[in-house]
């Protein structure tokens, strides 16, 4: 599918809710809590399940509210399906074939209307937000759309199978990770948003088997083939591949799944069978495992605070207790300390997590 978008301006906003929301962000710069989001993926009404985080005293990681998105979930196999920058934040509907926006300002959040999928896209799996543009993988299509806006920009690009993980944007590129076994790259063009091309990756045997979480370093891509060998991968702008050997034995022991990119030269990845948060470091060519940190449950994704001082992740406990995220405090090494974990409230597994500050 090639469908031509018209790239309207990004702070044209298209809905009188919007236009309210943005008349009360001056509130946005009393606000001094960090809060963490996740979703409950609900197949019949998804919520954004917002936890505020404090650090002072006895730190705690305390539910405040869980909002309708007015969409059904659904998504499974996914990163990257809750997330947050500056003042909006979005969360995919798989069930529905939008995306929620939600606002914040001050200590606030609101939900402010939903964003549809092009025509003939389907169930979005995740997004990504950069540069006042929002990147939309479902599983048939990848957009861009204009932030926080949501009007459609750039070229609609079509997907060649179901089996998007995630979707990751660079400064030049952006990639769809397939569990089916391949990395899409997607130009960008000068307005920052998708082209229509689209080139396969070429992975070596060692290290293409399901790839599911990517993060971006610039314009270096980092990904989880995490059934492999080497499961997590370097990819650079001109598609050259840099295998990594992850923590043995590997797969179906040990299995980074879902990545995100942490301080100076560090990567986090959720280890799924591991129960683990595996730790790497890299320059721009190579890199080596370094060690996991074990978790109470299987982690099913991860996300690191705007100021580069948390790593939060989602993880199912193994004592049946349900859906749970775990904050760490990162040092000026990039080692983790555990500094809080949410209570059970409810929701037997969480999907997405990103930190708003």
């Amino acid at each position: 599918m090639t469908n031509q978008i018209n790239r309207t301006g990004r702070y044209r906003f298209v809905t009188s809710g919007i236009l309210m929301i943005v008349s009360l962000t001056a509130f946005r710069a009393v606000a001094s809590d960090t809060y963490v989001l996740t979703s409950t993926n609900d197949p019949t009404s998804n919520k954004v399940v917002i936890f505020k985080l404090a650090t002072s005293g006895t730190p705690s990681l305390t539910l405040q509210s869980m909002l309708p998105t007015g969409g059904a979930g659904g998504a499974s196999g996914n990163a990257g399906a809750v997330q947050f920058a500056d003042d909006f934040g979005a969360v995919v509907n798989y069930g529905s074939n939008t995306v929620t926006r939600i606002a914040r300002f001050g200590d606030f959040f609101a939900v402010s209307g939903t964003v549809p999928l092009a025509k003939g896209c389907v169930q979005p799996q995740s997004v990504a937000l950069s540069e006042g543009d929002m990147f939309v993988a479902g599983t048939n299509c990848a957009e861009s759309h204009s932030w926080p806006s949501g009007a459609l920009a750039g070229t609609v690009v079509a997907l060649p199978d179901t089996s998007a993980g995630q979707i990751v944007v660079g400064k030049t590129w952006a990639a769809v990770t397939l569990k089916s076994g391949s990395v899409l790259r997607l130009p960008l063009s000068s307005g920052h948003v998708l082209t229509g091309l689209k080139t396969t990756v070429t992975l070596p045997a060692n290290a293409n088997n399901t790839p599911l979480g990517a993060a971006f370093w610039g314009d270096l891509l980092g990904f989880d083939p995490a059934h492999s060998v080497d499961s997590f991968a370097l990819v650079n702008a001109a598609g050259s591949v840099a295998p990594i050997e992850g923590p043995q034995p590997a797969y179906p022991t040990n299995a980074p799944c879902w990545l995100v990119k942490g301080p100076g030269n560090l990567w986090y990845a959720g280890n799924s069978p591991g129960e683990a948060i595996s730790i790497f470091f890299t320059d721009g060519a190579s890199g080596v495992f370094y060690k996991s940190i074990p978790l109470p449950g299987v982690p099913t994704d991860v996300t690191l605070s705007p100021d580069r001082k948390w790593l939060a992740v989602i993880y199912t406990a193994s004592d049946g207790s349900g859906g749970h995220i775990a904050v760490y405090a990162i040092d000026s090494f990039g080692d983790l300390s555990l500094t809080a974990t949410s209570g059970p409230v409810g929701v037997a597994s969480f999907n997405g997590v990103t930190i708003s500050q």
